[in-house]
């Protein structure tokens, strides 16, 4: 059972610049949002960075947004946080799996993305996974992306000697 294994988790990244992070949740459980941006929040704290945060309708919503600050606005890198609960028909299979997609293309293009998306059976085990004092799944995606900012920030200077420049 994965709830007794025991992970690694990698120190968080330490900056020399300030890092701005915009963390876009997907509020339709909003009890279990809000524990999600807490934990986003302490994490993206502890590493000094600055958060901003909007709201959007659903999952699907999530990498959209993400995609229209990624080319109009100045972030560093972005949080996806919601829930998606299993329900009786395919519709889970489709927020699931196409939020995923979404979100995995936008880093694929160079966006600096943690997905917190909770994809769960149920709503305990949503609970559990949101707890920012339990598995604090919203502090974790916090955590990828400064971790993926931090890579990017490592190799942003450095060239290949390939290609023309201007």
């Amino acid at each position: 059972m994965a709830g007794t294994e025991t992970h690694y988790t990698l120190p968080l990244p330490v900056f020399d610049k300030p890092v701005k992070l915009l963390i876009v949740v997907a509020p339709f459980y909003r009890d279990i949002a809000d524990d999600l941006i807490t934990g986003a929040r302490a994490t993206a704290a502890a590493c000094g960075a600055e958060v901003d945060l909007i709201e959007v309708p659903g999952a699907l919503e999530v990498p959209t947004a993400i995609a229209m600050a990624e080319r109009m606005a100045k972030f560093d890198g972005y949080v996806a946080l919601g829930c998606v609960i299993r329900g009786e028909t395919t519709h889970y299979e489709t927020v699931c799996n196409d939020s995923s997609r979404a979100l995995s293309l936008l880093g694929l293009q160079g966006a600096c993305i943690g997905n917190g998306i909770l994809t769960v059976e149920n709503r305990d085990q949503a609970v559990v996974r949101a707890d920012p004092a339990g598995q604090n799944k919203g502090g974790g995606a916090a955590a990828a992306a400064l971790h993926l900012v931090a890579l990017s920030r490592k190799w942003a200077t450095q060239t290949k000697g390939i290609g023309f420049r201007p």
